[in-house]
């Protein structure tokens, strides 16, 4: 069943993969302090657009964000063949057209900030297109989804008025359910969770919760299912699983609020230390090993032969790998 591309998936599968806009909305890469190689595995995997995470709040911000910021946009320049540095969606349905991979960068929480919410419109510029507020603890702008649920404080409410303001897309992944509730109400715009799966089928505090997925696509967000075998079942990262998520999801609020942010870590195996050296961020109740296993980009294709094995019609399909994050971001970026 080998397509001529090479993914071991029907011809239909391959010529829809092929032909669709397909975007994963979080790449893990952020351990890696950015190699251009490893992202020609999205290019491989017929992937279009990606946004890579550049730095979150476990280590220090100030020895990571910029730094791989700086080292992306380098490789980028220097493999314009390849790669396509993203500031509006034009340049992704351009990228698209030149058989490129569009890049665009993403923070796992507001300790890059750093109190200031001035600095909102300077990552901007620098090409991050969306943050989350706290990466699993809480922090200065709200609560995190392994602490207490503080909700959005005073100083995330400027955040959320900041990133409507410069076209910043505000994602809820890692927050606390208060937290995440309250900047859906206080966002002028759509917000996105670009890597949770449903905790009615998972419970693990990472995974939202029904009333949180109804919530975001009734004011026109997105919710991006992962490929982190952890939040997936007890199956780990599996196609099925995550297929299945994706089907609960749909029928929950429809297939236009749905995603893929496959939070590919390619560097994971040689991480090991981390989790364990930082259990306030990843409590041993749930994250009893040292890491977990995670669906590669390469997994794309299959994804799509198995929503097709399941029914979803082309249309549904399409929206499902990546029109409707574009669609979102169409009318939030500036």
């Amino acid at each position: 069943m080998t397509s001529a591309l090479g993914w071991d998936v029907s011809e239909r599968a391959a010529r829809l993969h092929g032909d669709a806009l397909v975007w994963d909305a979080h790449a893990g890469m952020a351990y890696e302090r950015g190699h251009a190689p490893d992202l020609e595995r999205w290019c491989a995997s017929g992937v279009d657009f990606v946004s890579v995470n550049v730095a979150f709040d476990v280590p220090p911000w100030s020895g990571l964000a910029i730094e791989a910021i700086s080292s992306y946009r380098r490789q980028i320049r220097d493999r314009s063949d390849r790669f396509v540095l993203v500031r509006t969606t034009h340049d992704i349905l351009r990228a698209k057209q030149e058989s490129k991979l569009a890049i665009a960068f993403d923070l796992e929480g507001t300790d890059a900030l750093n109190g200031d919410a001035g600095m909102v419109e300077v990552f901007y510029e620098l090409g991050v297109r969306q943050m989350l507020f706290a990466y699993n603890r809480n922090n200065l702008a709200g609560g995190g989804c392994h602490d207490e649920d503080i909700g959005l404080t005073a100083f995330g409410r400027d955040v959320v008025r900041e990133m409507n303001r410069v076209g910043m897309i505000i994602d809820c992944t890692h927050c606390s359910a208060r937290t995440a509730m309250d900047a859906m109400q206080a966002s002028a715009s759509p917000v996105i969770f670009s890597h949770s799966n449903a905790r009615s089928l998972r419970d693990h505090e990472r995974n939202i919760r029904d009333e949180q997925i109804r919530a975001c696509a009734s004011a026109g967000g997105v919710v991006g299912v992962t490929g982190i075998g952890l939040f997936i079942g007890a199956d780990g990262a599996t196609t099925d699983g995550l297929v299945q998520h994706i089907d609960h999801m749909v029928a929950l609020v429809g297939a236009d609020h749905v995603g893929i942010g496959m939070d590919s870590v390619l560097e994971l195996n040689t991480t090991g230390h981390f989790v364990p050296d930082n259990r306030a961020y990843w409590p041993a109740s749930q994250y009893p090993g040292t890491g977990t296993d995670c669906l590669p980009p390469e997994s794309f294709p299959r994804l799509t032969q198995a929503l097709l094995d399941r029914g979803y019609k082309e249309e549904d399909i399409r929206g499902i790998l990546g029109g409707n994050f574009l669609r979102l971001a169409q009318g939030v970026w500036k």
